[in-house]
Order: structure tokens, then C-alpha cells, then sequence
């Protein structure tokens, strides 16, 4: 079979490649799933209007996210358990991330240690994607060895007090194989995914480790056992962005956990601009959900996010051909933006602006 032209073909080519509960972890939404096909429909109800006769022979994508450089306006998301993909997991995704020029976000559920995917860094951004636990000191940790590590940033996820109800993963009692674990945690208290009846063992997980009474005060709690960036993933309101500029934090993410979370939640395409108005000269924006293509970037940096998180596109890269899959996947994104930016009438990154976008609601 020929190799995947795009990223939807990857998404169908991965279904071959993994075991259901794997696929469905992967792929669903909570509940009705109504955010998770939001996310794709909102980017399509903005329109490009492309400048013409612009000198575009030569482009330069870089641009920088919290003092730190990317080759292209592009980081993979935080996911969890990657080895149901790919028994490399997060050190083959952190490998291409790495050879692509793209920032990674680590999730603290990783099913590979954090210290061992930092060994794969080259010269890319790399950040830590937190929860905070119910037991503070397991997190302060977790940070500790982030930074120990050479981690430049943490990104906390603000949207999962609780975890949202996957009917998917409740249907196939989801937990992981006994040959995988949590390799973030396994070293460092007795925790694992439950084996459960009648319920996800993640979902089971989060209600006995996640802390749900996390409010603003823990945001500045973070900041001061740390030196590195905090970047807050998960707002959806320019009230919510104003106050992590408040609060201190670097940057935010707009982002509805990729439709897992809160179903009927807004899509982070419509919630962008808002955000964007409130605290779009204080802080960096960045927004993930239902990114797929090359002009999808470009509709999010004219709306002015500075980058774009991507997320089941990697998993599906993972799951077909390992390392060499997600550097493919990276790389047609990279060769899609750069593409709509030359037709755009875009030289460089400063040149995106809002005049390029145009709502069709």
C-alpha cells in the first residue's frame, strides 16, 4: 500500500494497526462526542482571504513560544500511554518531534519515564504536561524532575478536576496491559490503572490520584516550587485568560481536552478569538483541537494564536510506522502550511494576520 498522502488516510490506516481498546481510547469523545466533531467544523466555518502579488519565493515558519524557538509554529500534544501505539510510545514521537523541529509536551501519563524520552531531545523545546495530585508532594516531584531533567516548560491541564465520561473506554473497561505502566509514577508511590467492572480504569484513576478542589491559589502554588514557564491547558474564556495572566502564568492553551472532557463544550476555534481580544499582548496563546492541515495553522495564527498543538494525528503516525510515521505526519503539516502561506501572500510568521480569516457562520 502507498504511504499516506494525509493525515485522514493515516487516521484510516491506524485502524489496522491497533487492538480496539487502544483505537477507542485513542479516537473518542465523552458522551454524544458533539465537542470532538465541533473542533473540525469550527476551523471549516473560517475562511482564507489570500493576499496576491507578494514576493513568497522565500518563507520562514520559526517563531518563538515563551522564549523559545520552534522551526515551525507546531508542538505535539500531551497524550497518554503511547505504547498502545507503538511499543517505542513517547521516546519514538519525542525522535521525530526532535528531527522535525517541533516542540513536544510530555504527558505526565506517559507509559515511558520522562527522563528517558529527555534523552531524545535535539534542540527542541520539550515541555511536561502536569495534573496536580491529591498529594502535593508527588507533584512537587514530578517538577523537580522535569526541570532536572532539562524540561523548559510545564503545561498544567486545568480542564480535568474529573475526567470526562468516555463511553467507549466504559464499554471496553479500559486500563492498560499488564507490559505497560505509568512510568512517571511507578517509581515513585504504588499506583496504577484499576482493573475495574462497569467503568473505565482511567476514569477510576483520576477520581482516587487528581486533586478536583484545584483552584488559582495551586496555579501560584506551582509557580513558586519552580523556575520554569507555567502554561495553563484548558481555558475556554477570556474572564478564565485574563486570570492566569493575573495569576502569573506564561501562556495558555486554548484547548477542550480534544472533546473529552465536558461534551456541548465550545469549540476552540470559536473560543479563540475571544481570548485572543482579552489578553492577546499579555500572554502566548496556543490552541489545539481538530488541527488536520496546513491551512488549519494558518487559520489559527490569523486568529492570533502563536502555535498550534496537535494531537490524535500523532498517535495515528505512532500506531502505522513508529518514528518514521510521526515524522511523516509532521512533515506534510509542514509542507501544508508552508504551502498556504505562500498562496497567502505570507513571507514569514509576522506576516499572518487577522485580515487573512473571515467567519462564515
Amino acid at each position: 500500500m502507498s504511504r499516506p498522502i494525509n493525515l485522514f488516510e493515516y487516521e484510516t490506516l491506524a485502524k489496522q494497526h491497533l487492538q480496539l481498546m487502544a483505537l477507542d481510547y485513542y479516537r473518542s469523545g465523552a458522551l454524544d462526542e458533539i465537542t470532538l466533531k465541533e473542533n473540525r467544523l469550527a476551523i471549516n466555518r473560517y475562511q482564507l482571504r489570500p493576499r496576491m502579488l507578494v514576493d513568497v519565493s522565500q518563507r520562514d515558519l520559526t517563531t518563538t513560544i515563551a522564549g523559545q524557538s520552534l522551526a515551525i509554529p507546531i508542538l505535539i500534544a500531551p497524550m497518554a500511554f503511547q505504547c498502545l501505539a507503538n511499543p517505542e510510545g513517547e521516546i519514538a514521537t519525542a525522535q521525530a518531534a526532535g528531527s522535525s523541529g517541533v516542540g513536544m509536551v510530555l504527558s505526565t501519563m506517559s507509559t515511558k519515564s520522562l527522563e528517558t524520552v529527555a534523552a531524545q531531545r535535539h534542540n527542541t523545546p520539550q515541555w511536561f504536561q502536569l495534573y496536580i495530585h491529591r498529594d502535593r508532594s508527588l507533584t512537587q516531584a514530578l517538577v523537580q524532575r522535569a526541570e532536572a531533567a532539562g524540561y523548559s516548560a510545564l503545561c498544567l491541564t486545568v480542564d480535568a478536576p474529573m475526567l470526562g465520561i468516555r463511553e467507549s473506554d466504559r464499554r471496553n473497561q479500559f486500563t492498560l496491559p499488564k507490559t505497560m505502566e505509568l512510568a512517571n509514577l511507578v517509581s515513585m508511590v504504588d499506583v496504577a490503572i484499576p482493573q475495574t467492572r462497569e467503568e473505565s480504569g482511567l476514569f477510576a484513576y483520576f477520581a482516587q490520584q487528581i486533586d478536583p478542589s484545584v483552584t488559582w491559589k495551586d496555579v501560584e502554588w506551582l509557580q513558586s516550587i519552580t523556575s520554569l514557564p507555567v502554561l495553563l491547558k484548558g481555558i475556554l474564556r477570556g474572564d478564565d485568560a485574563l486570570k492566569a495572566h493575573e495569576h502569573g502564568a506564561k501562556g495558555i492553551i486554548v484547548s477542550n481536552h480534544g472533546g473529552r472532557q465536558l461534551d456541548g463544550a465550545i469549540a476552540t476555534f470559536d473560543a479563540l478569538p475571544e481570548i485572543v481580544a482579552t489578553v492577546g499582548d499579555k500572554l502566548d496563546i496556543l490552541v489545539d483541537g481538530g488541527v488536520r492541515r496546513g491551512t488549519d495553522i494558518l487559520k489559527a495564527l490569523a486568529l492570533g494564536a502563536k502555535a498550534v498543538l496537535v494531537g490524535r494525528p500523532i498517535l495515528w503516525g505512532l500506531a502505522v510506522e513508529g518514528t518514521k510515521g510521526v515524522a511523516h505526519v509532521l512533515e506534510l503539516l509542514k509542507d501544508e502550511f508552508d504551502l498556504a502561506m505562500a498562496l497567502s501572500g505570507c513571507a514569514s510568521i509576522k506576516d499572518i494576520d487577522s485580515s487573512l480569516v473571515i467567519s462564515v457562520k
